[in-house]
């Protein structure tokens, strides 16, 4: 009969466990938790350059188009002029961590920020890449 109620504890103790982890391990991010502290929520022009640009972010299911408007000749500065990007420098030049306040941290979670030119993988970062007037360029919240 002890063996049958010691089992029946170590069962108990187990499920708990599994319980638990389940519970703090199937929280994940939804399109809305990313975007619960973006900057802009819906498609808007910002500045007054003589450069334009079209930033899209995408995070999610949800993406917005931002016309910027600058005289910026980087991509990082031109974002950065409207606080659109944020992160650290590293031996390669702009990490970015937050875009649009959006926060991908490939540290944390494996999500990281990738940039795209026209329509294709940039070759550059952020800050080596020089602007043109009608280009258009993505981030996009991707996990690893």
């Amino acid at each position: 009969m002890k063996k049958n109620h010691v089992f029946c504890s170590l069962a108990a103790v187990l499920c708990l466990f599994l319980l638990l982890g389940m519970v703090a391990c199937g929280k994940k991010e939804t399109p809305s938790d990313l975007w619960e502290n973006a900057i802009y929520t819906e498609d808007t022009t910002l500045g007054s350059g003589a450069v334009t640009i079209v930033l899209r972010v995408e995070a999610g299911e949800k993406s917005i188009d931002l016309a910027i408007k600058t005289d910026k000749t980087t991509l990082a500065d031109a974002l950065a002029e409207h606080n659109l990007v944020g992160g650290e420098q590293s031996t390669y030049g702009l990490m970015i961590k937050y875009v649009n306040g959006i926060r991908a941290d490939f540290d944390l979670d494996g999500a990281y920020w990738a940039l795209y030119k026209n329509g294709e993988y940039a070759t550059t970062g952020a800050d080596s890449t020089v602007i043109a007037d009608g280009e258009q360029y993505a981030l996009v919240y991707e996990k690893g």
